[in-house]
């Protein structure tokens, strides 16, 4: 590959990367339905590209807390519980991924993206409008238990399950769509795609040449989504997500 065609190469990286995490940011999940297909079409094996998008997703929560910090909205005892649940299950499954087959994981990955595009399509007014609930230990176990399930997913499948953390939160816990947005790009965004990158690092090569371009997207997508996100709401941008996530997942299928 000469010169002009690794410039675009790394040009087509970091656009990719913008867009997905942008949108990731402002939907609440799902820089992976772009991204990580996207480095598949562009000749990664899966395993590749998954701990290649896995490393550099990273970023997203890093854009993405930088701007959501700012609110002061987040409580550190709902976190702690988020993390406690999540992230030995993502654990698992980043240990779980690397031994099932490319076009199995690949069939997987489709049917879960048009399943969550459709689930969402049909839910338009999902997350707008906060509905308080009071848990006894019984409630917080099953959401806990959800949230660990998640996290296997999150650590093997990679695509999407932000957004699966995003729709639990809203419709378990009883929280906004803006503020579950928050602790799933701060808590998922960052710390579960962190602890599954280094599972998966240590399991698989990373193609570390694209890693610089998918970083800086990731960095400049996350914040400045989570700022439209704040600043302008996400009922456009979830109606464009939604059409994203069905053709993403079609186009895996096919």
């Amino acid at each position: 590959m000469d010169v002009v065609d690794q410039i675009l190469q790394q040009a087509l990286l970091f656009g990719i990367s913008i867009i997905a995490n942008g949108l990731s940011a402002m939907a609440g999940g799902g820089a992976g339905l772009l991204q990580f297909p996207a480095l598949i079409f562009l000749g990664l094996s899966f395993s590749l590209a998954l701990a290649t998008h896995k490393v550099a997703s990273v970023a997203l929560g890093v854009g993405a807390t930088i701007r959501h910090l700012k609110e002061k909205r987040l409580s550190w005892k709902f976190a702690g519980h988020i993390l406690i649940f999540g992230l030995p299950g993502v654990v698992l499954g980043a240990m779980l991924i690397l031994h099932v087959p490319d076009d199995l994981a690949k069939k997987v990955l489709g049917g879960l993206t048009i399943a969550l595009g459709l689930y969402s399509g049909f839910k338009p007014e999902l997350g707008m409008q906060a509905k308080p609930k009071q848990f006894q230990t019984v409630q917080w176990l099953i959401g806990g238990s959800i949230l660990f399930l998640i996290g296997v997913l999150n650590g093997s499948i990679t695509s999407g399950t932000g957004l699966f953390v995003t729709i639990w939160l809203v419709l378990w816990y009883g929280l906004d769509y803006q503020r579950a947005v928050a602790y799933t790009l701060i808590l998922v965004g960052m710390v579960w795609n962190g602890v599954g990158a280094v599972t998966l690092a240590s399991q698989a090569s990373v193609q570390w040449s694209w890693v610089t371009a998918l970083v800086l997207g990731a960095l400049i997508g996350g914040y400045f989504g989570a700022h439209l996100s704040i600043a302008k709401g996400s009922r456009l941008v979830k109606r464009c997500f939604e059409s994203v996530t069905i053709l993403v997942g079609i186009s895996l299928l096919v």
